[in-house]
């Protein structure tokens, strides 16, 4: 079984993300090669809370520019956990 500090990198604060927030939905990037049983399992162990649903995204990597040189951002997916009602919210979005 994996670590579920290998699945779940980092939370996603963003504007959309905060809005979500109200309605009991968090947005983490997580590892691409996790699957939605893994990142659920993930959630509830770190963090001690009851998921519903987990929703995943895969965001592909934008061309950037620095200068002469071109490259591209690298791919990342998102995902985005849905809590039970009645659940408490997670405290690092606090």
């Amino acid at each position: 079984m994996k670590d579920p500090r290998d699945i779940i990198f980092k939370p996603l604060v963003t504007e959309k993300a905060t809005h979500l927030m109200e309605q009991n939905k968090y947005v983490f990037v997580v590892d691409k090669r996790a699957n939605k049983i893994e990142i659920r399992k993930a959630v509830e162990d770190l963090f001690g809370v009851k998921v519903k649903a987990v929703n995943t995204v895969n965001v592909s990597g934008k061309p950037k520019r620095v200068g002469i040189h071109r490259g591209y951002k690298p791919d990342r997916k998102k995902a985005i956990v849905t809590l039970k009602e009645g659940s408490k919210p997670i405290e690092i979005f606090e």
